[in-house]
């Protein structure tokens, strides 16, 4: 029900490319992610509140994506059962 859904997953010049459509309960739409190996290299999210995923995209850049997934995994947003940091967790959880 709050699962991310992969829409792309590329690699380009030994960079990983991955795009997600976000679940319904969240305001962002998509989550479009860049790894280096398991280090997050940029978040863009479309949709959302503008200032808080900048905000958080700034924040996660150059960190591992598994010591992202701890910290954000399980964010809930005003009683909704998941977030757009939640759903950041999920996308990376998906990128094996």
């Amino acid at each position: 029900m709050f699962d991310v859904k992969l829409l792309s997953d590329e690699m380009e010049g030994g960079i990983r490319k991955a795009a997600f459509q976000t679940c319904d309960v969240v305001c962002s739409l998509q989550i479009d992610i860049e790894l280096d190996g398991d280090t997050i290299r940029s978040v863009r999210y479309t949709g959302g509140c503008n200032g808080n995923t900048q905000g958080l995209s700034a924040l996660v850049a150059g960190r591992k994506k598994d010591e992202v997934i701890a910290l954000l995994d399980g964010i809930n947003c005003k009683g909704r059962g998941s977030s757009c940091p939640d759903q950041l967790a999920r996308a990376l959880k998906q990128l094996n």
